[in-house]
């Protein structure tokens, strides 16, 4: 398995797999910081081209993480493994609360610990559910999203494409966050908050406009 990134978010990653017994023939992938050893951790190697992942996807495994917080390099990195032959797999931590009826969760997505996903819960693919968030019932979240710790939504609200939630933001039942959303940590968001926009404070309030995303 390849995990595209070798950082900060990269190494969250590897603590997930490290619960999961996933670590075997684990590598990672780093094009632009080089490591001088050639591995993370004396362990783990780390290709550095395309060439040497599309090798990798042909002769060991097929199956690639995003190991990469932004959403926006998260969709970049996914279409260019895609690309390359690699399917993309999801991490769970074993340390959640995943609700037995009506879970969808979207291939590629990473969910960390203390994560709570009640009933009738939809990720989108490529999905950050992390540590300590709560997503109670009916909670529709969109492909790409980014949802900081500790960040609660509430019964039937939405978050559409590539939106960032802020740690320990709370969004409010039926409310629905629109596609490029900037959520401020700590925002409690009231009403429903349309596309391309930074939102924050209590109650959260648009602080500006985003461009809108290219895809």
């Amino acid at each position: 398995m390849l995990v595209v990134g070798a950082r900060g978010f990269a190494n969250e990653i590897l603590e997930v797999l490290h619960q999961m017994n996933q670590t075997d023939g684990l590598v990672f992938y780093d094009d632009i910081n080089m490591i001088s050893s050639g591995k993370i951790h004396d362990k783990f190697p780390v290709l550095n081209s395309f060439e040497e992942a599309s090798a990798h996807f042909l002769r060991e495994d097929k199956r690639f993480i995003l190991g990469l917080g932004n959403p926006k390099l998260r969709k970049q990195m996914y279409d260019a493994f895609t690309a390359l032959g690699g399917v993309v797999t999801s991490t769970v931590s074993t340390n959640t609360s995943i609700g037995h009826y009506g879970i969808a969760i979207g291939e590629g997505s990473n969910i960390f610990d203390r994560a709570v996903l009640s009933s009738h819960v939809s990720l989108g693919i490529c999905t950050i559910v992390y540590y300590g968030v709560i997503l109670t019932h009916d909670t529709q979240i969109g492909n790409f999203v980014d949802i900081s710790p500790g960040a609660i939504l509430l019964g039937r609200s939405s978050v559409g494409d590539y939106t960032q939630i802020g740690s320990h933001a709370t969004i409010l039942p039926d409310i629905s966050i629109g596609k490029n959303v900037v959520v401020a940590a700590g925002a409690v968001v009231t009403k429903n908050v349309p596309d391309n926009c930074m939102v924050a404070g209590v109650p959260a309030e648009i602080k500006k406009t985003l461009k809108p995303l290219p895809f």
